[in-house]
């Protein structure tokens, strides 16, 4: 299967909000390392014209009701449905990931769309709540968007982490506006010429490709709420950029995620499990699994087992579902992975499988590997990989191995297999993640779009899906009314009366019901 035609990238660059005659960069084949197309250099003043232009067509946008908005968006998840194939070449071809993670984007991107285009308007109805004097107080709820949310999204979700956060965005009845990844632009791009056939207003949905020094920074500058996927420690300046603003900021960050393996699991499922956990888009995931602690009774049969298993997977670069695994998206992701190994080796640590880069597949390919004798002046012990590395950690308890999966600064993801999933439920309970899964490495609460996805500690703050995805992008206002009795008093009595007798009238509100 080929890789997106020259006519494809043509077609989708003239969808970028840039001005005409900006530079081009260079887009590559992740797969090769050549060059695909070409892509223009957003500036500072393209993310401000587009956020002026999207403010202008927010106005009419949050107009409509959200259940005309949630129509435009169930079209855009049929859309996405059959552009699959499109979208997961050119996917693979700005990632270099294999085909079953492209196809794994695909599906997310088609479900949170349809979830928030079903649920959505239940959750954004106005309902009243309970008011401040039992008749006399009516209390309403309703939700205002915040305006423009600007998005800032990686390059190993591509289509994902560019639309997922925007449809709960544009339900709530925002614009908005996303700089993509450099390496990844024409993902976000294909996604907004889908949102435009669905009926999106192209003002609506602006993708201004360009540096994050330079439109990045513009979209805090400029925008209303900000939203970004990245480093903790990006995270954490654009955070306080924002706060500098006092506009909203949700993100999700790093991880050095942990798998606990007790004794009495089954193996088979936990040495399957645990593959597609660790390396899973070559491990270039926040949420994949970097630590696995497992009871010394069972880690020699698991270890063993787990290492064959990951020396027998397929890498490979082509655009069809033969791969195990595919590449990692660039020469910085597989220096970072190759200096960790080395690190860790000459420290006195064990390659149990992989190891090695894989140049005769392809200039980003690295096998996936498997270390253990690890220790904590290692360079992999606390710092994350976010590439096809795990170690393997012998531990004499559960309780030992939910002490050390919860070392650490991050807090975004976990994973538990069990012998039992009482068992798993117990100990998931203990650990400091904001998603725990049993059984599954990482899909089974990611793929919960109505329950909400997020980071503890500086994996994060704020949450995707769920109720807490959508009411984040908009402002909550209470519009309440007095009738007939206040606090100042009541008609026809005397106030004098009234101030005595207020403080009864108050304590006898607790025998009302949800009082």
């Amino acid at each position: 299967m080929p890789k997106p035609s020259p006519a494809y990238f043509t077609r989708l660059a003239a969808l970028a909000a840039v001005e005409d005659g900006r530079p081009t960069k260079s887009v590559l084949e992740a797969f090769s390392g050549a060059e695909m197309a070409t892509i223009p250099v957003g500036t500072a003043d393209d993310l401000t014209a587009a956020v002026a232009t999207a403010r202008t067509a927010q106005t009419d946008w949050a107009a409509r009701t959200p259940a005309q908005r949630a129509k435009v968006i169930a079209a855009f998840s049929e859309l996405v449905h059959g552009a699959a194939d499109e979208l997961m070449d050119i996917a693979q071809a700005e990632t270099g990931k294999a085909r079953i993670y492209a196809q794994e984007e695909v599906i997310d991107v088609a479900l949170t769309a349809r979830y928030y285009s079903q649920q959505g308007p239940g959750m954004l109805a106005e309902h009243n709540v309970q008011g401040m004097l039992p008749g006399a107080t009516q209390a309403r709820v309703r939700y205002q968007p915040k305006g423009v949310v600007g998005v800032i999204s990686p390059w190993n979700y591509p289509l994902t982490l560019a639309v997922s956060d925007a449809v709960a965005a544009l339900i709530a009845g925002n614009a908005v506006v996303i700089k993509p990844d450099s390496n990844t632009p024409y993902c976000a791009l294909a996604l907004a010429e889908l949102l435009h056939k669905a009926g999106l207003p192209r003002e609506l949905f602006a993708v201004v490709p360009g540096p994050g020094s330079v439109v990045g920074q513009a979209i805090v500058a400029s925008t209303d709420y900000v939203m970004f996927t990245g480093s903790s420690a990006t995270g954490a300046t654009l955070a306080a950029q924002a706060g500098q603003r006092l506009i909203g900021f949700s993100a999700e960050l790093g991880g050095k995620n942990p798998m606990i393996v007790t004794d009495g699991v089954n193996i088979d499922d936990a040495v399957s499990g645990a593959a597609r956990a660790c390396f899973s888009n070559s491990g270039q995931l926040c949420i994949s699994i970097e630590r696995i602690y497992v009871e010394r009774s069972i880690a020699e049969e698991f270890s063993r087992r787990f290492a064959e298993h990951v020396t027998d997977m397929k890498l490979s670069s082509s655009y069809d579902f033969a791969a195990d695994m595919g590449s990692l998206a660039s020469a910085q992701q597989i220096d970072t992975v190759q200096a960790h190994v080395d690190d860790a080796v000459a420290k006195g640590a064990t390659v149990l499988a992989g190891g090695r880069r894989r140049a005769d597949l392809g200039p980003f390919f690295f096998e996936p590997t498997v270390l253990t004798g690890v220790s904590d002046e290692m360079t992999c012990y606390g710092d994350e990989t976010f590439g096809p590395l795990v170690s393997i950690y012998p531990v004499d308890d559960v309780d030992e191995a939910i002490e050390r999966a919860n070392d650490t600064e991050y807090g975004l993801n976990a994973s538990v297999f069990a012998g039992s999933d009482s068992q798993a439920q117990k100990i998931a309970e203990r650990l400091h993640a904001g998603t725990v899964n049993i059984n599954e490495g990482y899909a089974a609460a990611w793929g919960s779009t109505a329950a909400p996805m997020g980071g503890m500690g500086i994996s994060g703050m704020g949450r995707r899906h769920g109720q807490e995805g959508l009411l984040k992008y908009t402002e909550p206002q209470t519009i309440a009314t007095q009738r007939v009795i206040g606090l100042d008093g009541i008609k026809g009595v005397p106030q004098s009366l009234y101030l005595k007798l207020t403080p009864a009238i108050i304590k006898s509100l607790k025998y009302l019901p949800g009082r």
